[in-house]
């Protein structure tokens, strides 16, 4: 019984501090990115140009 909790404990620590780990380096990226999405120039929208595009009808 008591190697069943100490494995189970050691199990939880390692849970427990890779996702710390993946809290940590998660924000850091999303840091990076809104750094670098605000340091870029604005995206170009095309418009959809329907009226010249051919449909053919389904039979």
């Amino acid at each position: 019984m008591t190697t069943f909790f100490t494995i189970f404990f050691i199990l939880v620590l390692v849970n427990a501090a890779l996702l710390s780990f993946s809290i940590v380096s998660s924000g850091r990226k999303q840091n990076d990115f809104s750094k670098d999405k605000s340091q870029d120039s604005k995206d170009k929208v095309f418009p959809l140009d329907l009226s010249s595009s051919e449909y053919r009808k389904a039979i």
